[in-house]
């Protein structure tokens, strides 16, 4: 990363106590020491955003209680207190007119995924960010690792050969239970005491979450994974989708897919999988070889060829791409993982940030970060796999992104 004349500065909307995914954005936007939060909304309740605020030491006076007064408030301050972005971490109903107001006051962007609702506010989003010509960067962190970016780095450079298939798996477990609940209540035809309740979540709200649980909340990663690496687009997929804890939206879907140039592949998510944690798994084949990498092994790769043994290839080493190299912050046989490849996300954002904070040219090769364009591919995925399922045909077009 370029030398910065400071620290960035940001504030966060949502992420307040309890809150999960809000903790990881700071830990990894903090790791590499090039940026600092500022300011915060940490939630929609006033008393619990301040509360967030004084646990992360924040002044008073910049912890609001509302996005909107936030947005008005802090684009008011003088340059050498002003906030160089704001990163949004609340569900997906808020992510259009929260990153609208804060555009609009000439804040750049790190967003939470899906990147909105529905893809008609995806694209309105994206005719925003290109007219204000902000940064908007999207969380799909699973782009931030080391070995994944040396998979994409093997598909450039043509060790693959053309690509033919693809298979990438988001398997998760957690609803199971509420699964099996729903499974026995309808089996006995009576209501049993906790089944009524398929996923304790928002996601499991149509009215937050969208047309979708489960594929827009991992799927849309699975798919995202599988375009970061092959640079292939989707033309049209078959999908069928299952509420399994008996909810309105999704809890496991099965898609097959056609990639524009003639590659197949199939996408599996599900949050019923009885026992999976977190196990993101792509498989790349192509005429020459295949590669093979997993989310709970992350600092490995795997390379297969019919001509030669199986070869792992480790993080760290000097035999693997520039790209991967500049990923990894420690030695070979230190493992990183989780933290460290969202860390590369805000890492590679920052950079952007900091070159339209200060007036530099952009780099002549752009920048690793997924974009608000990817925000849209997302929803129109997302979109498409619903229209599928809803429909008999067998293939659905995705609609031009």
């Amino acid at each position: 990363m370029k030398t910065l004349p400071r620290k960035l500065r940001y504030g966060m909307i949502g992420g307040g106590r309890g809150a999960f995914i809000g903790a990881v954005h700071r830990m990894a936007a903090a790791l590499d020491g090039h940026i600092e939060l500022a300011a915060g909304c940490f939630s929609a309740d006033p008393a619990k955003s301040r509360a967030s605020g004084a646990d992360l030491h924040l002044d008073s006076a910049r912890v609001y209680a509302g996005y909107a007064e936030m947005a008005l408030r802090e684009a008011a301050r003088p340059p050498a207190e002003r906030l160089d972005f704001v990163s949004i971490v609340t569900r997906n109903n808020t992510h259009l007119p929260i990153a609208t107001a804060f555009l609009n006051a000439g804040f750049n962007i790190i967003c939470e995924k899906p990147a909105t609702l529905t893809l008609a506010e995806a694209r309105t989003l994206r005719d925003l960010v290109r007219r204000t010509g902000k940064v908007f960067a999207l969380a799909h962190n699973y782009t931030g690792y080391p070995m994944v970016k040396e998979a994409r780095a093997a598909v450039r450079a043509g060790r693959l050969g053309r690509i033919l298939k693809v298979v990438v798996e988001y398997p998760q477990g957690y609803a199971a239970a509420a699964a099996a609940a729903a499974a026995a209540a309808a089996a006995d035809s009576r209501e049993r005491d906790g089944a009524a309740a398929p996923i304790s979540s928002w996601r499991a709200d149509p009215a937050v979450a969208g047309a979708s649980n489960c594929m827009a909340d991992i799927g849309t990663h699975a798919a995202n994974l599988a375009r970061y690496i092959t640079g292939l687009d989707l033309d049209a997929l078959c999908a069928d989708l299952a509420a399994f804890a008996g909810g309105a939206l999704d809890d496991d879907g099965n898609c097959l897919l056609r990639f524009k140039g003639g590659a197949r592949g199939i996408l599996y998510a599900s949050q019923i999988s009885n026992g999976e944690e977190n196990n993101l798994v792509i498989r790349v084949y192509g005429a020459k070889a295949s590669l093979e990498w997993r989310q709970e092994h992350p600092n490995e790769l795997i390379f297969k060829a019919a001509d030669r043994p199986m070869q792992t290839w480790r993080r760290g080493n000097t035999y693997l791409s520039p790209e991967a190299r500049q990923a990894a912050r420690l030695p070979f046989g230190h493992p990183e993982a989780f933290i460290e490849a969202f860390a590369n996300l805000y890492r590679s954002a920052a950079q952007a940030i900091a070159d339209e904070v200060f007036g530099r040219k952009p780099p002549r090769a752009g920048y690793d970060f997924p974009t608000i364009d990817d925000g849209v591919r997302g929803m129109a995925f997302i979109e498409t796999v619903v229209k599928s399922s809803r429909s008999r045909a067998k293939w659905t077009k995705l609609p031009q992104a």
